[in-house]
């Protein structure tokens, strides 16, 4: 052990942040390689007149959604699938999120929050030539916590801004006009990106969702382990989560067995009695 702590030269890091930390990478690169195969499905969502149909029907290349100057047209879900450079892209245009009267538009709006909740992606579409108003402030806190997003200020025909990607973060802004069409390609662009497009393939893990479960299950189980480890000193109970994070692995590889995890924990560890 060198005298900062650091691990021996090609010495392998087995702390618990380190196992966290590796299996948060294949999380991330197993959830890429599950939408590169099955598809993104991206929500349009926003307030009422903002331009989310007009965007669908850009999307998806023809008039799938109507389109009028009156608020609140679409009341339902609208689904559309387009292949993106040979990625699919699972599209669902919602009705406008306002506060309603209308019980038919309640329940769109419900439906709306509802297929929120399961994007893999969220494009807010805002109306550029009037910013980010209070109202849709109150939709970014609403959002679900750690849900991609991308805030489409739509028309820009209109406000003059120039079309393009602004990054800022955990969000990026796209700027594009529905209408005319322009910064449509920008968007297209940001969207292969989010989909893992330009990272290439090789050694790709192509995640089922069931996978996705495992390796969540996983991670909770090792930080349960390192707390335990850390805090409570039992070493019980850190064999017992370390072996429900090898139950949860085992789903996906059927490798490692129980008998395999005793014996890494006694040739690793000093355990008395």
């Amino acid at each position: 052990m060198t005298t900062d702590g650091a691990h021996p030269t090609g010495s392998p890091d087995n702390s618990p942040e380190a196992l966290l930390r590796d299996l948060a990478a294949v999380r991330q690169a197993a959830d890429r390689g599950r939408v590169l195969r099955d598809g993104l499905t991206l929500v349009i969502a926003g307030p009422p007149n903002a331009g989310k149909s007009s965007l669908l029907n850009r999307l998806s290349g023809r008039e799938s959604a109507i389109v009028t100057e009156i608020p609140g047209t679409t009341r339902d879900l609208l689904r559309e699938q387009i292949d993106l450079d040979g990625m699919p892209l699972h599209i669902i245009d919602t009705a406008g999120l306002r506060e309603a009267a209308d019980v038919v538009e309640q329940e769109g709006i419900r439906r709306a929050w509802a297929e929120i909740e399961r994007a893999d992606r969220l494009l807010l579409v805002v109306d550029d030539t009037a910013g980010l108003t209070a109202e849709e402030d109150a939709l970014l806190e609403r959002l679900p916590s750690g849900l991609p997003l991308s805030i489409i200020r739509n028309k820009a025909d209109l406000s003059g801004t120039a079309v393009g990607l602004y990054p800022g973060g955990e969000r990026t802004e796209v700027v594009l006009s529905a209408k005319t069409g322009e910064g449509l390609a920008q968007l297209r662009d940001h969207l292969k990106q989010s989909m893992g497009f330009q990272s290439g393939g090789e050694g790709r893990f192509m995640a089922r969702r069931r996978h996705l479960d495992a390796l969540a299950r996983a991670a909770d189980h090792l930080a349960e382990a390192g707390a335990h480890l850390e805090g409570l000193q039992a070493g019980e109970l850190v064999a017992e989560e370390l072996r429900l994070a090898q139950q949860a692995l085992g789903e996906i590889t059927g490798e490692f067995t129980a008998d395999d995890l005793l014996g890494a924990i006694f040739s690793s560890f000093c355990i008395g009695k």
